[in-house]
């Protein structure tokens, strides 16, 4: 199957209450591992294949080593594959169209591409989130790949206190609003627990709504039913083999 083929079946695996469950992977082994068992498209977490390869979350990782990674992974599986690409190691539009094309030529299929700052602090105004979207999308399209790009917005990741986030709703409703139009493909909305704001979130933004697992998130079945379609579970699953691991080893060693 053609890269631009597998992009158009993975946003069609983007359906309003049947969410596409992505429990997110960190390298080929593991994503193999995931369409083995019977997913139809595999997600890194950008926090896990760092931590897999030694370095800390937030672009420490270098982009040419990313690149060898996605690659590998996108080689390894016939299902398609997206790469959370935490801020395309970028800030101005211009380095962010060039670091697209990179992306893209690996043969990943999207990207998650959030709006914190990675490298300094706070959020990227709307109209510089999206002139950013804006340059990844034209780089999509003079690539020829119709390339999903989950627009994630961290207003509520950065704002720990959870009783705040009603307050929020509306800052994310327009930005999902404005993503859309600079041409997103998906509204990813991390660290949002609230069943009524996520359904809110969902019927007013026009593009598919990703939820991520938390504790505190509704079950998967119940987000399908506010109106979610994509749910992914971010570095929870490395975290988890991690713990496994550790924990099988001391036993070995006793």
């Amino acid at each position: 199957m053609s890269q631009a083929d597998k992009a158009k079946q993975f946003a069609a695996l983007h359906k309003k209450g049947e969410p596409i469950v992505l429990y997110n992977i960190w390298d080929a082994g593991t994503a193999q591992a995931a369409t083995k068992a019977g997913a139809k498209a595999v997600a890194t977490g950008s926090a896990s294949v760092a931590a897999a390869h030694g370095y800390g979350d937030g672009e420490e990782i270098p982009l040419s080593l990313v690149e060898i990674i996605a690659s590998r992974i996108a080689e390894s599986v016939d299902v398609p594959f997206s790469l959370d690409f935490e801020g395309a190691y970028a800030d101005s539009a211009a380095d962010v169209k060039e670091n697209a094309a990179r992306i893209i030529k690996t043969g990943a299929v999207g990207v998650n591409f959030e709006d914190q700052k990675v490298q300094g602090a706070g959020l990227y105004s709307v109209d510089e989130q999206c002139a950013r979207i804006a340059a990844f999308r034209q780089a999509a399209d003079e690539a020829g790949i119709p390339f999903f790009i989950n627009a994630r917005t961290d207003l509520f990741l950065q704002e720990p206190d959870a009783s705040k986030h009603a307050a929020l709703a509306e800052d994310a409703i327009l930005r999902g609003q404005r993503y859309a139009e600079a041409g997103a493909s998906g509204f990813f909305i991390p660290a949002l627990t609230d069943r009524d704001l996520i359904a809110r979130i969902c019927e007013n933004v026009p593009l598919p709504v990703n939820a991520y697992m938390m504790k505190g998130m509704p079950e998967i079945s119940e987000l399908g039913m506010l109106g979610v379609s994509r749910v992914s579970f971010g570095p929870g699953p490395y975290r988890e083999a991690m713990v496994d691991l550790k924990r099988k080893v001391e036993t070995i060693l006793g």
